[in-house]
């Protein structure tokens, strides 16, 4: 089998030649192991899929995930200076803001204030943007989306893969986008305050996200990722994820599959006891599954409910198995996790949610030679 083949053959659920693996790696472990300038990785569309390719033949994934898209090939044009500091590089934008982008974590934004968040109780669908114009990266970090440039990033990493390996892209759960608009702590009160205007502003962001996951779906991703970190039983109750996060996940994952396309869910912690209602929202699988003690998911249990009705992907503790834990530490887990997952096929082997900045490049080396002895 191809990589691709691989992966498409457990994402259907089937079983594939060996488990398949496959990553997500966050920005300061990829910026930590390349040579590429920070500001460059994060603005130019063709180093940061320079970058994303090298790391996969690095780690010899079968697949690629792009994380960002829609570089503007203009960024330039609204820089000032770029300066070298000791953590990283500085841009100094035309307006007067300043980003940080340190080697190891995400870009830090200093300068003018933004501008006060809306309040809830007065929003109008007429105040909300007609086009998905960004995309929520952390609180209050945001990667503009050119429209005229959204999925170049897509095809440029397919052209350097070719059709050998999987690629995938993502889109952020319309949550995330409602938590960004409103605020964390306001947005969470006004769930309970009022839920009819996050009803509307979640059904607003739903239609848009949907339209562009087609976009993407139609520049050629084999599996989009619903980016959705806030909606853990650390965050939202089961009841609250029932009503605000599901119904608009279930539309997101309808408009994927439509196109033939897998989907799979991103959620972070403790998913414990929303397992049926991700399951719910009709997507091909589900990543993360934290194990204790980031999460509430061991992977036996996991297979138990999912079996035959999603893949799953992960769920070795990136933090205290491959960043803190010793060599042995980490192949025994690996193949407690190859043990378990590999049983009736449906199983990508991966990190339980990104791999940590520090996370020595040879613990991710021997996930795919671990996965090729006894996956």
């Amino acid at each position: 089998m191809t990589p691709r083949e691989r992966m498409q053959s457990a994402m259907s659920l089937g079983t594939p030649d060996r488990v398949p693996v496959m990553c997500q790696m966050s920005i300061g472990h990829m910026l930590l192991n390349l040579s590429l300038s920070p500001v460059e990785f994060w603005y130019d569309a063709g180093t940061f899929a320079d970058g994303l390719c090298e790391m996969r033949r690095r780690y010899g994934f079968d697949g690629v995930l792009v994380s960002l898209h829609g570089h503007s090939p203009a960024w330039r044009s609204g820089v000032r200076k770029i300066e070298a500091t000791g953590r990283g590089e500085e841009v100094h934008w035309n307006d007067g803001r300043r980003t940080l982008h340190p080697r190891d974590e995400l870009p830090l934004v200093t300068g003018p204030e933004s501008p006060p968040k809306p309040l809830l109780q007065h929003i109008r669908e007429s105040d909300l943007s007609a086009r998905v114009g960004y995309i929520p990266v952390s609180q209050g970090l945001r990667f503009a989306i050119d429209p005229s440039h959204e999925c170049d990033v897509f095809r440029l990493v397919r052209d350097r893969i070719g059709n050998a390996y999987s690629l995938h892209g993502e889109v952020t759960s319309p949550f995330d986008y409602y938590l960004d608009l409103i605020g964390h702590e306001e947005g969470l009160l006004g769930l309970m305050d009022f839920p009819e205007k996050a009803g509307l502003v979640l059904d607003h962001f739903t239609g848009l996200l949907s339209d562009l996951a087609i976009r993407i779906c139609l520049a050629g991703v084999d599996a989009i990722k619903i980016s959705s970190p806030y909606a853990g039983g650390g965050f939202i109750s089961r009841a609250f994820y029932a009503r605000y996060v599901l119904p608009y996940e279930q539309r997101l994952a309808r408009a994927i599959r439509g196109q033939g396309v897998h989907v799979y869910t991103h959620t972070c912690g403790a998913i414990g006891d929303r397992l049926d209602l991700l399951l719910e929202a009709g997507v091909s699988g589900i990543e993360c599954l934290d194990p204790p003690p980031l999460g509430n998911v061991e992977l036996s249990e996991a297979k138990r409910v999912m079996r035959g009705k999603a893949f799953i992907k992960g769920n070795i503790d990136s933090v205290h198995v491959l960043l803190h834990g010793t060599r042995e530490d980490v192949v025994r887990d690996v193949r407690e996790r190859l043990r378990i997952g590999r049983e009736g096929g449906g199983f990508i082997l991966s990190t339980a949610c990104s791999v940590a900045p520090g996370v020595l490049p040879e613990r991710l080396v021997m996930l795919r030679e671990l996965a090729e002895q006894m996956g």
